[in-house]
């Protein structure tokens, strides 16, 4: 069992235009309407590299600015855990284009962005951090995954840790082997005591159960449709306002098991 405070959210997808104006729709979900979402540029980065990213990184930094921003944390000096199952799909499908093709040569920007911790070292650069990162992928459990690994760096000793999910369609063909919903982007900052922004307290531990669903169906579909949604169940909770026990898809025969103890912040 891990015990950690929630002090900040981040969340960008299709209808869920920032966590301010989409936790309203996630409390009521009739209101929620499906419509692509607004993607900001990435304006933290030196102008060179802004034009070298494509919409996954661009999402991922959109989305932790957000939660530090509402944490009240200088993104600076945060310990960061990205997570996410699909990477760039873009810069992918650029890639395997010109293997098969006939010059077969590969641009350095183009190898660089393919690599998974591409998005955690765009943020080094956004953010001037120096804070230690961690970049994983669990597949379809790859939120869960990430909520885990930045909980348990929080007990082993971090005062607070960013946590992004992002995931981002990929392009035919890919797209038809591998079809994803969104983009979905979702951050959170995690801290080992409550403080004066604290939401909420997340208990974690194990499950053998199935993944708690959404309610409605629009917000359902998203969820099975991206893997960074599989967050969202917590989100609705905390956007209610009410203790709940939500299980989060993590690998299978073992789930992630989250209580949620809503609390005042601490002034």
């Amino acid at each position: 069992m891990i015990r950690v405070y929630l002090d900040g959210v981040g969340l960008i997808g299709p209808g869920l235009p920032g966590w301010a104006a989409s936790a309203p729709l996630l409390a009521q979900p009739h209101a929620y309407a499906p419509q692509p979402p607004q993607i900001p540029p990435a304006d933290g980065l030196p102008s060179a590299e802004r034009r070298r990213v494509g919409a996954p990184i661009r999402l991922a930094l959109a989305v932790g600015l957000q939660a530090c921003a509402q944490a009240g944390r200088d993104a600076a000096t945060l310990p960061s855990v990205f997570s996410s199952s699909a990477g760039d799909g873009d810069n992918c499908h650029a890639i395997c284009e010109t293997l098969a093709g006939p010059e077969r040569l590969l641009s350095p920007t183009r190898f660089h962005n393919s690599v998974h911790n591409a998005a955690a070292g765009y943020w080094s650069i956004a953010t001037r951090c120096m804070a230690p990162s961690t970049s994983l992928c669990a597949h379809d459990g790859s939120m869960a995954a990430g909520l885990l690994e930045a909980a348990v760096q929080v007990h082993a000793g971090a005062p607070a840790v960013l946590l992004v999910c992002a995931d981002v369609p990929y392009p035919e063909p890919l797209h038809s082997v591998r079809p994803l919903a969104g983009p979905v982007g979702l951050a959170l900052v995690l801290a080992a005591a409550p403080g004066p922004h604290t939401q909420a307290r997340l208990t974690l531990q194990p499950a053998d159960a199935e993944p708690t669903p959404m309610d409605g169906p629009a917000l359902e579909a998203l969820r099975l449709g991206n893997p960074a949604a599989r967050g969202l169940p917590l989100l609705q909770a905390l956007a209610r306002g009410r203790a709940a026990r939500l299980v989060l898809q993590h690998l299978p025969g073992c789930q992630l098991a989250v209580d949620l103890d809503p609390l005042e912040p601490q002034r």
